[in-house]
C-alpha cells in the first residue's frame, strides 16, 4: 500500500469514526445508554414491536430536547393512518427533527393501511410537513422473505422519495461495496450510510445476526483459518466482537464518489459503554 493510499485509508477510518450516527431501542436503559454517547452525537432511535411507534417519537422528543441530533424510525407497519402521521410529522417537526429514517417495520399484520415503506413515502410527500433527509432501507445480502427482484422492485420505487440508504447489518466490506456496485448501475445514486454492528459479546451478536436474517457475511468472522480461527480470535478478544475489519475495509472507499458512503450507522444493540470506548481508543 502506497503512502498516499495509507493516508486515504487512515482518513477515511477517522470521517467514519467521528461521523458515526448511533442506532438505540427505546427500551428502558435508553437513558443510561445515551449517556455513554457524546454530547450532540446523531442518534437514530428505533420502532419496538413491544413499545409501538409513540414509544419512538416521545424518545424522540426527550433526546432532541436534550440537544442530541435525532433520527427517528417511522416504521410504516406501525402507524394506522393519514391522521396519525400527520400527528407524528408535526410533533417531529416542532421538536427540530429534520432527518427521519422510513423503513416496512418488523410487524407481521401492518396496524392500518401502510403495508410498505414506499405506502409511507408517497403519504409524507402529500403532508405540508417536509424533512430536510429521508432515509431508505437496503439490504447488501438480501432479505430473508423477499427476492432480489422484489428488493430491487422496491428499491426504485422508493428511492425518488429518499435522501439517502441505510444498509442492514452486514460484516463483510466487499460484499457492501460490491451492493453498492450494483446500485449504481441501475442508476440508483443515493449517498449511502452503512450499517454495522458495534462491540458486543460474540455469541449474542450471532444470535442477532441469525434473526435478523445475516446471511454469508457471518463466515467474515471465521475468515481467517476457519473455526479454529474464529475461535482464537473470539478468546483473544475476551469473547468480544469489534468491528475493526469493517472500518479498515471501507476506510479506503469514503472520497469514492461511486460509493458516496455519508457514513456508518452503528447497531449498537444498546451496548454503547464498549462501543465509545472502542471508538475513542481508535480515533485517539
Amino acid at each position: 500500500m502506497s503512502l498516499g493510499t495509507q493516508t486515504a485509508a487512515s482518513d477515511g477510518a477517522e470521517y467514519l469514526l467521528t461521523a458515526a450516527r448511533f442506532e438505540l431501542m427505546p427500551f428502558d436503559s435508553f437513558d443510561d445508554e445515551i449517556d455513554q454517547l457524546p454530547d450532540g452525537a446523531s442518534i437514530a432511535i428505533t420502532t419496538s414491536p413491544k413499545l409501538g411507534i409513540e414509544r419512538t417519537i416521545e424518545r424522540t422528543e426527550e433526546a432532541a430536547a436534550a440537544g442530541y441530533e435525532v433520527i427517528p424510525h417511522i416504521a410504516a407497519r406501525y402507524i394506522e393512518g393519514p391522521e396519525q402521521l400527520e400527528e407524528i410529522a408535526r410533533r417531529l417537526t416542532e421538536a427540530g427533527v429534520t432527518d427521519i429514517f422510513v423503513p416496512g417495520g418488523d410487524k407481521e399484520e401492518p396496524v392500518g393501511e401502510f403495508e410498505s415503506a414506499y405506502d409511507l413515502l408517497v403519504a409524507l410527500d402529500d403532508l405540508e410537513y417536509e424533512f430536510e433527509e429521508v432515509g431508505i432501507t437496503g439490504y447488501p445480502e438480501g432479505h430473508d422473505f423477499l427476492s432480489e427482484e422484489t428488493l430491487a422492485e422496491a428499491m426504485d420505487k422508493k428511492a425518488p422519495y429518499a435522501t439517502y440508504i441505510v444498509t442492514q447489518l452486514c460484516y463483510d466490506p466487499e460484499t457492501i461495496l460490491a451492493w453498492i456496485e450494483g446500485l449504481r448501475e441501475r442508476g440508483i445514486d443515493l449517498p449511502v450510510e452503512i450499517g454495522i454492528p458495534g462491540v458486543m459479546n460474540y455469541q449474542k451478536l450471532l444470535k442477532i445476526s441469525r434473526k435478523v436474517g445475516v446471511g454469508d457475511s457471518v463466515k467474515f468472522l471465521r475468515k481467517t483459518t476457519g473455526i479454529f480461527g474464529f475461535v482464537k480470535e473470539l478468546v483473544g478478544s475476551r469473547g468480544r466482537y469489534k468491528p475493526d475489519d469493517l472500518i479498515d475495509g471501507l476506510a479506503p472507499y469514503v472520497d469514492d464518489d461511486t460509493y458516496k458512503i455519508r457514513g456508518i450507522h452503528v447497531y449498537t444493540f444498546n451496548q454503547t459503554d464498549d462501543l465509545e470506548r472502542w471508538r475513542q481508543n481508535r480515533l485517539s
